[in-house]
């Protein structure tokens, strides 16, 4: 069907036009479309044909002899069988098939009468098509002639030639010489068997002498074996005119045995194996050398039997040329000249091809073919002989037929034979002389989708005699396509290079000859490119990892439901079963691959593709792993020391060996237990084992790649070593003296590795190295030795030497020591005592002398203890302190000392035995520094525009107490801080103060320091918020009012009274106030004055309040002595207010702090 033109567009630029017909080689088929359409009567050809030679083996069942053909009219079939007629219908015993000329010969015993050549003939009333010659082949059983075979009998030293004569028949043939028993006769250089299958003696001697040498010649096509009579072989002893002479074989100069003479030449067909053989006789047995004069020999060529024989496996041409052998020996040499020349069976130059020609045309028919010898020419027409079937319009010329203005008449098979002596090549070319007008066999109609940017095919297929015109022109147009980009090949096809988006479109192929013309449509469509625009990225993976390979491409729209992205590993498409085991999974174009194995490591193919154009990208996956053990490991060059260890390294898995570790095993001490031996870098193969005696090695090694160490190679067989004196004495000597009369000598024993043998003793010497004395020697097995009776810290040199049941070790080096030390007999002199600051001295003192010390000088130390503090009077030891100082010096610093007090040292000095005496004690003082911070500050009262304050003297004044420095400021909510007020307290006593004039309902920070003349110290802080006026008023007002208020009121002031009043009258008795008394009777200071929006907080620094102190202040003087009297704590200080209250300081004993909390009402001092 013609597709619909769209009118008024026309192509541009000029026409391309092709002539096409059909021509077809050896065969011409008409197209089973053209068949549909009108009946053409072909002439027949030959579709199937035996071999050449067919072969009747004795084991087959039956033998097909095969002629099929074709043709229209069906061919009609006829044979010859050596020139004559045969007809396969004629004899029963055939079996045949209608309406083909194959028949099958079965194996009945009677196949001799069909032996021959065959010929199959295929005939219509257009012509006759011939097979090519088939000959029948029945090869008989070969057989060794019987014959009796006289012994050989030979003169040793002579040679001798024992002959096989093997039958013929179905090639190949192999040639067995061996004994009656089946037993190979063994061969070399003096006996070998030849290509004729002779067996070649190039000297007798004794022992060939035998009774059973037999031939056997096997042939394995027709599975046949068959064996010549046994020879016998008689070699004589040589005869000689002495005695003396008899047993001796003269040497003589080689002679060739095969080939004779000096010249031979050698044919052969290319394509098989040229052999050539040289045998030579001689005494020494010649040894045979082979040349290729110009050029030389070629690498495939190849020596076997001993040399004897050069092979060249399928020789060409250019292995024709001379070769010469040349035996030779101490005496001599003989040479043989081959002159090779390569055959060939013909084959084809130029093979006639079939053809369809027009009506009146003019036809050629060429035949040409080469070979070596130049092959004949023989034409026939419908198997005929040319001479025998004329033609007027017909003429030969050389290897061409004309056929002058062919008419259908001449329409005829044509038979070209080309022969020569090694085959026989033929040719059938079906020439036919018809006119027929176009048929398009391509569809009408067919659609064409392109790539943008690449190429296109759309096919017209055309079918016509003569050949038709072709044309293409797109939509409707009158004018044929003119592009170079436009291309017409002579099938009719047209090809669009670097299609375009404007390429789309209906194009129409226009077929015509003098017969009329066809035309089809087909359409074109141009779409995007496919392209990967995420590329898969090479990658080094660890085995057992998962990876992922991305890729992502475009495509065109139209192609969604057709569009496929695939995977490939190594060019094999990766199949995704999507079960739980698989471990590959593609999601959005991505590839996982999960539990990576070595089997993965690859090249991995993204492909992307459409049904017009595909698009591919590729990467690398290297798998990485420790590498495999290192195999093959051999033990070489056994020594008594040493041992080589060679090895091959497995397969490092894509990451360098970096390093060899060589591990051992021994079985007598640590068996089971492998030990490092020897580390090497990984391009090493070798190492040379140092080791020790009397020991049962094995060894192992692994290797160490950058992802880690393998798994160890499989040990080595055992070598043990031969016992020997010691390698090496002890080391690590340590000489100790415990006692000032002994020296202890250790030492770090051998292992039991580094013994080499048994009986390890150590040989212990040493003598004084003061004192001109010979050596004492002592033999131990333990790794110690005491000398007893030695002066006191005296030099001895010491050299400890081992030995085994073998002999000594090696010559030890001499160590120096000391014997015993004793206690320092002297204390360091003019000790003095230089004061640095408040805390920190500097002490001085002469050295004592070497004499005294009795022993390695270890240093000095200086013990210090507090006799008292300079605020109190009484004395009392504090606690001793001791400071070492290393080494020769006379001098060092003691720091951390209590400000204002007073202390007492010594200096002694020490050495390995321990302290000697101490020095005179020094007394010093330390001056006044800046005092501690004050245990206690608290806020005891707060008011609307005031509040009171309460603190504890610190505890260690560290001097005179000057008085306080109280400080405060005003907080806000964001914690901002307003200036700093400062109230300078000169009274030390005080210790309570009232700050007025502050701001209602506002948060005050408040600092407080203890102050000497040398400062003051660190500051201890509070916050507090005061309070509202009007609150407070309606509270008093509401309460005061109340009867019960002024009963409990009146009851406390009552109580209060008799309290003070028992208190002076027990102070003035000397009694004892009890702080548990005080404490009942003045309750927690905090309860007095406070409300709910009071809010207080205590804080040791500045920065973080201490939450809390007055509680557990609280808590520290109910958990001691709740009955210690103030006369404890000393009197001196004392002192009352004026509602009888104790606000005095607490005085602690020696070394004992006590924390003191202040709950008296705040008042402002006088």
């Amino acid at each position: 069907m013609r597709l619909q033109r769209s009118p008024g567009l026309a192509a541009r630029l000029i026409a391309i036009t092709c002539i096409c017909a059909f021509h077809a080689s050896a065969a011409f088929d008409i197209p089973l479309e053209v068949l549909g359409h009108v009946n053409i009567e072909q002439l027949p050809s030959i579709t199937a044909q035996p071999p050449s030679s067919l072969i009747a083996f004795p084991f087959e069942e039956s033998f097909p002899v095969t002629c099929e053909a074709k043709g229209n009219p069906e061919p009609e079939f006829r044979w010859t069988k050596n020139g004559l007629e045969f007809d396969p219908f004629l004899d029963p015993r055939l079996m045949k098939e209608e309406n083909s000329g194959t028949f099958v010969i079965p194996n009945k015993g009677n196949l001799t009468e069909y032996q021959g050549i065959y010929r199959c003939y295929a005939s219509n009333k257009l012509g006759t098509a011939i097979s090519k010659e088939i000959e029948f082949i029945v090869p008989n059983v070969p057989k060794f002639p019987k014959e009796t075979i006289d012994p050989v009998v030979v003169e040793e030293g002579q040679p001798f030639v024992l002959k096989c004569g093997p039958p013929e028949g179905i090639p190949p043939m192999q040639i067995y010489w061996m004994t009656i028993y089946l037993q190979h006769i063994e061969q070399n250089k003096r006996v070998s068997t030849g290509l004729d299958g002779d067996l070649y003696f190039s000297h007798a001697v004794e022992t060939d002498s035998g009774r059973d040498y037999c031939c056997f010649a096997a042939f394995p096509t027709i599975r046949t074996i068959v064996q010549k009579s046994a020879m016998s072989v008689v070699v004589k002893k040589r005869k000689s005119d002495s005695p003396e002479s008899a047993n001796e074989i003269l040497q003589r100069r080689p002679a060739l045995m095969m080939p004779p003479g000096v010249r031979s030449e050698i044919r052969l067909v290319k394509g098989e194996d040229l052999k050539l053989e040289c045998i030579a006789e001689g005494i020494p047995t010649p040894d045979v050398e082979w040349v290729k004069i110009d050029p030389k020999l070629p690498s495939k060529a190849k020596q076997e039997n001993h040399g004897k024989q050069l092979i060249i496996p399928e020789a060409g041409q250019d292995d024709g040329g001379e070769y010469m052998c040349k035996a030779k020996n101490s005496l001599g040499e003989t040479r043989h000249y081959f002159t090779v020349i390569v055959e060939e069976p013909p084959e084809w130059l130029s093979e006639p091809e079939s053809q369809l020609s027009m009506i009146g045309s003019d036809v050629a028919i060429k035949c040409s073919a080469r070979g070596i010898p130049e092959p004949s020419i023989t034409w026939r027409v419908n198997g005929v002989p040319l001479q025998e079937s004329p033609a007027a319009n017909r003429k030969v010329f050389s290897d061409t037929i004309m056929l002058h203005n062919a008419r259908p008449l001449d329409s005829a098979v044509y038979q070209c034979e080309a022969s020569n002596k090694h085959g026989t090549l033929l040719s059938n070319a079906n020439i036919m002389i018809i006119n027929l007008q176009p048929m398009i066999l391509t569809s009408d109609g067919e659609g064409y989708s392109a790539v943008e940017g690449q190429g296109v095919m759309m096919h017209c297929k055309v079918f016509s005699s003569p050949p038709s015109l072709i044309t293409w022109s797109k939509d409707d147009s009158s004018e044929s396509i003119t592009d170079i980009r436009f291309n017409i090949h002579e099938n009719g096809s047209l090809e669009i290079s670097s299609v375009q988006k404007g390429d789309t479109g209906q194009y129409t192929c226009l077929a015509k000859n003098i017969e009329g013309s066809s035309a089809i449509d087909a359409m074109l469509y141009v779409k995007d490119p496919t392209r990967i625009v995420v590329a898969p990225e090479d990658q080094q993976i660890l085995i057992g990892t998962a990876v992922q390979l991305s890729c992502i491409a475009e495509y065109d729209k139209s192609f969604s439901s057709n569009f496929e992205l695939l995977w490939e590993k190594d060019d094999v498409v990766i199949t995704l079963n999507n079960t739980e085991n698989s471990r590959y999974l593609v999601e959005d174009g991505i590839l996982h691959i999960t539990n990576v194995s070595h089997r993965d490591r690859g090249v991995y193919t993204c492909v992307a593709k459409t049904p017009v154009d595909r698009d591919t990208a590729w990467a690398w996956l290297v798998v990485l792993d420790v590498p495999d053990p290192p195999h093959s490991l051999v033990l070489s060059e056994h020594k008594s020391t040493s041992v080589k260890l060679a090895w091959i390294p497995g397969d490092d898995h894509n990451s360098s060996i970096t390093e060899f570790i060589i591990e051992y095993e021994e079985s007598k001490w640590e068996p089971g237990n492998w030990k490092e031996l020897l580390r090497l870098s990984g391009n090493q193969n070798s190492a040379e084992l140092k080791l020790h005696g009397h020991i049962n090695y094995r060894f192992r090694m692994y290797a160490v790649n950058g992802v880690g160490a393998g798994l160890p190679s499989q040990s080595t067989e055992s070598y043990t070593t031969p016992p020997r004196a010691p390698d090496k004495n002890p080391e690590n000597i340590k000489i100790e003296g415990h006692l000032p009369h002994e020296m202890n000598i250790n030492w770090e024993p051998l292992l039991p590795i580094e013994q080499n043998g048994p009986g390890l003793e150590y040989k212990v010497s040493y003598r004084r190295q003061d004192v001109d004395e010979d050596w004492k020697e002592h033999t131990v097995k333990r790794h110690s030795f005491v000398v007893k009776n030695t002066p006191t810290f005296v030099p001895y040199e010491i050299r400890i030497q081992t030995k085994n049941h073998q002999g000594l070790g090696p010559e030890p080096k001499i160590v120096t020591g000391y014997s015993g030390e004793d206690f320092p007999s002297a204390a360091p002199d003019d000790v003095a005592v230089e004061v640095m600051n408040s805390s920190v001295v500097k002490v001085t003192w002469t050295r004592v002398h070497k004499d005294k010390l009795h022993g390695h000088l270890g240093g000095y130390r200086i013990n210090w203890w507090r006799l008292r503090s300079l605020v109190d009077s009484k004395k009392s030891h504090g606690d001793k302190h001791m400071l070492a100082f290393p080494g020769d010096r006379n001098h060092g610093t003691v720091a951390g000392l209590t400000p204002f007090s007073e202390y007492s040292l010594i200096v002694m000095t020490f050495n390995g035995r321990g302290n000697g005496p101490g020095s005179h004690p020094v007394n010093f003082k330390t001056p006044e520094g800046v005092p501690e911070k004050n245990p206690v500050f608290s806020v005891t009262d707060v008011q609307k525009d005031s509040v009171s304050l309460a603190w504890a003297p610190p505890l260690e004044p560290n001097g005179i107490l000057t008085g306080y420095l109280l400080e405060y400021q005003l907080i806000n909510e964001t914690e901002e801080a307003g200036p700093v007020q400062t109230v300078d307290i000169s009274n030390p006593d005080t210790i309570k103060w009232v700050l007025r004039d502050l701001e209602p309902v506002s948060r005050y920070k408040f600092y407080l320091r203890s102050c000497t003349t040398v400062g003051c110290g660190p500051v201890i802080s509070e916050e507090c918020t005061t309070i509202l006026e009007t609150r407070l008023a309606s509270i008093h007002g509401g309460i005061s009012t109340q009867g019960w208020f002024i009963g409990l009121m009146c009851a406390i002031a009552l109580l209060t009274l008799i309290v003070l009043i028992a208190c002076f009258v027990n102070r003035n008795k000397g009694g004892k106030y009890s702080v548990k008394e005080k404490e009942d009777l003045h309750p927690d200071v905090e309860s007095q004055g406070m409300n709910d929006d009071t809010f207080c907080e205590y804080s040791d620094n500045d920065e973080k309040p201490l939450k809390g102190s007055q509680r557990s202040l609280s808590r520290e003087i109910k958990a001691g002595d709740s009955g210690d009297s103030l006369v404890d704590y000393g009197d001196d200080d004392a002192q009352f207010n004026e509602d009888g209250s104790f606000i005095g300081e607490y005085a602690g004993r020696k070394e004992k702090r006590v924390s003191a909390e202040i709950k008296a009402p705040a008042q402002t001092p006088a």
